[in-house]
């Protein structure tokens, strides 16, 4: 009989700057329940990826001197290194530069397009270039971006279209008919509302920049972010593919894992295309909150308070991480992180719980038996309340994770942890191993909390999988005695297991010292990101695009001009002096391209020359006018020449 299967996905990051704790919180979700859906005998597909075209990427890889390609490649590495720190056990990364995604969504273009699904308009409207994001007049704050208050440009241009406006009724139809499709159910209003407002026809494609995927019927076209990025979660199946043997045995996706503020592209704009191309939607997408920190703020590069995953995980272990991110949030809601909040979990749940439990557990049967624990008598009461708390728990926990209800389930985790601490204190082993008499039930103590322990192992593997597989080695658990079956029965273990102790798994950490060195970390931080921030934000607010009228630019008088002659400046390292011809006469231009050109390969050349430039002294030449040049990737510079056969003097226009 084939296993049952289970699709699960986290959005595909945009590549923008090194991933951070928020990406890790979703990613380590999927994660959590790629596992545990693997651990119940399911045959797993799990996907992450990067989103890597768009006019912010190419923008910032020039700003860079880098080539796109180049630039996503370096950050990328990042995404990747970082999943396997932490333990990301993903069966495809997608990434949206793969020549199989373009290829396949060049497909699916096409298809809509001959369906009458896409048509050709002119888009008209306000663009903001850091969010990629279009706006009317209405949306705008002060006549800027409303998302990240930076200037805006008016943009016109031939662009595709995709008929969203056609897809509102039936959107609302399937969610009325499918009530979990939308979760938390206290988003799903506001989608309905925003629907209800009025859904206009979606923009697919643009010219004002070269970095996507072509339309391959109309080459001035790139494929738009819409199509781009959320069509990864068929194509990384093969959907529009000479294979789509994955799409057929996987599709439709069990669950999208989204952050809420992109809740509305996948259950809107989604499932409007899947409709169109008639496609089954995703069962489900869930929106989980944001990290917040202790001021109730979001992570900010300017305030330094970006965590970062790295940095934690080595300082406390993956699974210390992994283990507080999913419990101290309930991922349906946003939550509050505190460095204080971390070391107590550490402390109170890792150390003092969970890790005490395990050594004093191995401890015991180390020094009462010798490693091997023998045949012992039967359970008494206090023993059968323990045993029937812990064979009863899985139940319990399965409906908490089928909810992704992550941290209630871990609390149900932690229940067993509590009372199996209790029951040592209650049954006092102790005292027990002073009584040659009750050698034996001292043996039926022990055993037991091995068998709790075994059942523990089982639970949190998914959460922390490293820790799991040290507890089920220190109390001598082989990996057949710890599957999801066995986690609800009893007697498991055999009596002579063998013990073999092992490291503390999660050492008690100074709180004070350990904060004081925290709160040190995040105001350096704090000072070198708002530095960053602020010559970010000034070289961006430089190269912001104005628009001038055909007035102002009539004002600049361009020019053909021939190099006659040309020279270095001694002063300067940079600097050529050039004598041209501008038709007229002679005049002398200086020019910083001394490390890209020689004097020789610059004399007979035409060149452009803004010839109305106020005249300007450089290392005590005198400079008359501009000669044009471009900036290429890697920081080079290229002149701009000009056909010989130009006279000098003529107007470039």
């Amino acid at each position: 009989m084939s296993k049952n299967k289970f699709y699960v996905t986290t959005p595909i990051y945009y590549p923008s700057g090194i991933p951070h704790i928020g990406t890790s919180y979703t990613t380590i979700a999927a994660d959590v329940v790629a596992r545990y859906k693997r651990l119940q005998g399911y045959d797993v597909m799990f996907t992450t990826g990067t989103d890597e075209h768009g006019q912010k990427i190419e923008t910032s890889a020039l700003k860079e001197g880098k080539l796109p390609q180049k630039y996503v490649d370096e950050i990328v590495e990042h995404f990747k290194n970082l999943w396997n720190l932490l333990g990301i056990s993903y069966n495809k990364f997608v990434r949206t530069t793969d020549l199989s995604h373009k290829k396949s969504v060049q497909k699916i273009f096409k298809k809509l397009y001959n369906s009458g699904k896409i048509y050709k308009g002119k888009y008209k409207g306000w663009y903001c270039t850091p969010d990629e994001a279009f706006f009317t007049d209405t949306q705008l704050v002060d006549g800027k971006c409303p998302d990240c208050g930076r200037e805006v440009t008016w943009a016109e241009e031939e662009a595709y279209f995709f008929k969203l406006s056609e897809y509102a009724d039936k959107l609302l139809e399937y969610y009325e008919n499918h009530p979990n499709f939308i979760q938390p159910e206290s988003r799903k209003n506001e989608m309905i509302q925003f629907i209800k407002s009025g859904l206009d026809d979606l923009c697919v494609s643009r010219t004002s920049f070269n970095w996507g995927i072509p339309v391959d019927f109309d080459d001035k076209h790139i494929v738009y972010v819409w199509l781009d990025a959320l069509t990864n979660y068929i194509t990384s199946q093969g959907y529009a593919s000479d294979n789509e043997t994955d799409f057929y045995k996987y599709w439709p996706a069990d669950v999208h894992f989204v952050g809420k503020e992109i809740l509305r592209f996948h259950v809107i704009i989604w499932p409007a295309i899947l409709m169109a191309l008639g496609l089954p939607l995703p069962k489900q997408v869930f929106a989980h909150g944001w990290i917040l920190f202790g001021d109730g703020s979001k992570m900010s590069k300017s305030r330094g308070n970006i965590i970062d995953p790295v940095i934690l995980s080595e300082r406390y272990g993956v699974d210390a991480l992994r283990y507080f991110l999913m419990r101290e949030f309930s991922f349906s809601s946003d939550g509050i992180f505190t460095n204080e909040a971390l070391i107590n979990r550490i402390n109170f749940d890792l150390a003092n719980d969970l890790g005490n439990l395990l050594s004093r557990t191995v401890a015991m049967v180390d020094k009462y038996f010798g490693k091997a624990l023998p045949e012992s008598q039967k359970e008494g009461a206090i023993d059968n309340e323990l045993i029937n708390f812990a064979i009863n728990l899985r139940k319990e926990y399965e409906i908490k994770m089928d909810n992704y209800k992550f941290s209630s389930a871990l609390s149900n985790v932690w229940l067993l942890i509590s009372k199996c601490n209790k029951y040592i204190d209650e049954t006092m082993p102790w005292k027990l191993s002073k009584d040659p008499n009750k050698k034996d039930r001292l043996a039926r103590v022990m055993y037991n909390l091995c068998e709790c322990l075994r059942i523990i192992s089982i639970l949190i593997t998914p959460f922390m999988p490293d820790t799991s597989k040290k507890i089920q080695d220190q109390i001598g658990a082989h990996k057949h005695k710890c599957t999801w079956k066995l986690a609800s029965e009893w007697g498991i273990l055999p009596y002579n297991l063998e013990i073999q102790k092992g490291d503390s798994l999660f050492p008690r950490i100074d709180v004070k010292k350990e904060l004081e060195e925290l709160n040190k970390m995040v105001e350096n931080n704090a000072k070198i990101a708002a530095n960053e921030f602020k010559a970010k934000n000034e070289e961006a607010a430089e190269n912001v695009v104005r628009l001038i009228d055909i007035e102002d630019f009539a004002k600049i008088k361009l020019i053909a001009a021939k190099i006659i002659e040309c020279e270095p400046i001694k002063k300067s390292k940079k600097l050529l002096k050039l004598t041209v011809d501008d038709g007229q006469g002679e005049r002398t231009v200086v020019s910083g391209i001394s490390q890209y050109y020689t004097p020789e390969e610059l004399i007979g050349k035409s060149i452009i020359l803004v010839s109305n430039l106020k005249p300007a002294k450089l290392c005590g030449v005198e400079s008359n006018g501009m000669i044009l040049a471009a900036t290429c990737p890697e920081n080079k510079v290229k002149v701009i020449f000009v056909d010989e056969e130009i006279p000098a003097g003529s107007k470039i226009c």
